[in-house]
C-alpha cells in the first residue's frame, strides 16, 4: 500500500493489523509475545487496537516477530546525489540547525 495519501490515522490502522496478524501467524498468544518483548499484555493489546504506545514499545514488538530489517530502513536518511551525501555528512557533525531570518 502505497501512503502517500494516506492519513496518520490510516496509516496506524493498517500497521497495527499487520503486526497482529503476523503475532497470530507465528501462533504467539498476546501473552506470549509481550513476555518476548518485554512489555505488558496490556501493551500489546493497545497497540494492536491502534492506541498510542512508546515507540520503544512497537521496536521491541516488531523486532520479536522478525521485521528488523524493516526497522534498519525506518528513517534511513536517502542519498541520491553527491549533494545530498555532503549535505548529510555535514548534518552528522553539526548540534543545531540555525534560526532563520525570514523577517529580512
Amino acid at each position: 500500500m502505497d501512503f502517500t495519501f494516506s492519513k496518520p490515522d490510516e496509516i496506524v490502522k493498517l500497521l497495527c493489523e499487520r503486526l497482529r496478524q503476523m503475532r497470530i501467524a507465528q501462533q504467539m498468544t498476546q501473552a506470549e509475545l509481550a513476555g518476548r518483548a518485554g512489555v505488558s499484555v496490556n501493551t500489546v493489546s493497545n497497540m494492536e487496537a491502534g492506541r498510542n504506545i512508546a515507540f520503544v514499545s512497537v521496536v521491541r514488538i516488531a523486532m520479536v516477530l522478525g521485521r528488523g530489517k524493516e526497522l534498519e530502513e525506518l528513517f534511513k536518511p536517502q542519498l541520491t546525489t553527491l549533494d545530498d551525501l555532503r549535505r548529510y555528512e555535514e548534518s552528522t557533525s553539526r548540534q543545531r540547525i540555525k534560526k532563520r531570518n525570514d523577517h529580512a
